[in-house]
């Protein structure tokens, strides 16, 4: 049991001192969709720090991968096209809500911002109602 909750307890730790250091060191929120977003228009001398960010992730992505295959089998199997449709849909859900669950879930929450609470409990219903359906209306797994 200790195995199991150890690692989400030091992501989760790790999550929140990147969000408070990109706050503190650059009074940035660390709202990765609106950070990526930046990318494609972005603003006099915020290219490279939004280059960095978003190439961490993606190295620390593959790393861990290469030094922990076990951690990314999670045993649901899905074809291409409901993968890419899944992202399409959260990227839209991700614009539409002005933000991902990074920025108002992460960062929003823990500045006790209304708007956040809001999107971030969106999400979640979201979620719930896309597992809900997916399982008891479609009968499949989710």
């Amino acid at each position: 049991m200790a195995a199991t909750i150890i690692g989400p307890i030091v992501g989760g730790a790790l999550i929140g001192l990147a969000a408070a250091a990109l706050m503190l060191f650059s009074g940035r929120i660390a709202g990765v969709s609106g950070i990526f977003g930046g990318l494609l228009h972005p603003a006099p001398g915020d290219f490279k720090w939004r280059v960095a960010l978003v190439l961490g992730i993606v190295v620390g992505g593959i790393l861990m991968a290469a030094l922990r295959p076990d951690l990314f089998g999670f045993g649901v199997q899905r074809p291409l096209v409901v993968i890419a449709t899944a992202g399409v849909l959260v990227g839209f859900g991700a614009r539409l809500g002005s933000g991902c669950t990074s920025g108002h879930g992460v960062c929003g929450v823990a500045r006790f911002s209304r708007r956040s609470i809001v999107a971030t409990t969106t999400f979640v219903a979201a979620g719930a109602g896309g597992v809900l359906f997916a399982r008891h209306v479609l009968g499949g797994e989710a």
